[in-house]
């Protein structure tokens, strides 16, 4: 039988692959038909996932996924840094855990493994989820779970602020920070961390807005309603020429009165 839980993670693991993109709506009797529950067990999975952040309801627009301003997703990447370089911090009185390591490692061939691969959503997957794997290898379950609603949250800003972040270069981050906690340099380590989160956050496009009319007063300029005309183009010195000649060559209205009564008429 179909319980919240399992509805909840399917939606995280949707959204972590990017195949919810923010706004996207999740309607309560579609859902049920296709997890063959009840709309009760639905709103359940839908409320617990509102209280972490991912989806939230509107009275006419019904759930749906989050679509993250651009202050909360400064916020986000800020939580997740200090998170993170806190979590490495804590290895320095103690040693790595060799299974650790191996997890760590078995992680990042899947992660090779998708790269080469087609699977674009797979690859969105494991990428996001190195270090939900590193917090939980650690041995830090608690905090594990908030760093999954964290990546959740910044793979939606990424899909809403058309990251420019190349995968490569994640996976290429990642494993120089478990080649670093091999190592036992737990500095290396921290610092590749708060590089790599740096570096995510940079390929966004977020713009700092002074002032909160900016997009809507950019919407509503004046619209130019005549085309500006192009310069015109001064004669060359034959075609110049080739008009002297035609005009000396034609009567005046002195010369003509016909021509002369017919401006007038």
């Amino acid at each position: 039988m179909t319980t919240a839980t399992d509805i909840s993670n399917r939606i995280m693991e949707a959204v972590m692959a990017q195949k919810l993109a923010p706004g996207s709506r999740l309607g309560e009797q579609q859902l049920a038909m296709l997890f063959d529950c009840s709309r009760t067990i639905v709103r359940e999975a839908l409320t617990r996932l509102s209280t972490r952040g991912i989806v939230t309801v509107s009275a006419r627009r019904g759930w749906y996924v989050v679509e993250p301003s651009q202050d909360e997703a400064r916020e986000a990447f800020e939580a997740r840094r200090v998170i993170e370089l806190g979590l490495l911090h804590q290895l320095k009185a103690r040693a790595v855990d060799p299974g650790a390591l191996r997890q760590l490692k078995n992680h990042l061939a899947r992660e090779k493994a998708a790269l080469a691969g087609s699977d674009v959503g797979m690859r969105t997957y494991l990428l996001g989820d190195f270090h939900v794997c590193l917090a939980e290898c650690l041995g830090n379950a608690l905090l594990a779970d908030t760093l999954r609603d964290y990546t959740a949250r910044t793979t939606l800003i990424a899909m809403l602020y058309q990251s420019s972040h190349d995968a490569a270069q994640s996976c290429a981050d990642h494993v120089r920070i478990v080649e670093a906690l091999e190592a036992g340099d737990i500095d290396r380590a921290e610092t590749l961390m708060a590089e790599h989160i740096g570096t995510v956050q940079a390929a966004l496009r977020l713009q700092a807005q002074t002032d909160p009319l900016a997009e809507l007063r950019d919407a509503l300029a004046p619209v130019a309603k005549t085309p500006p005309q192009a310069p015109k183009k001064r004669p060359t010195a034959r075609k110049a020429m080739a008009s002297t000649a035609a005009t000396s060559s034609t009567p005046s209205p002195s010369d003509d009165g016909s021509a002369y009564l017919g401006a007038l008429l």
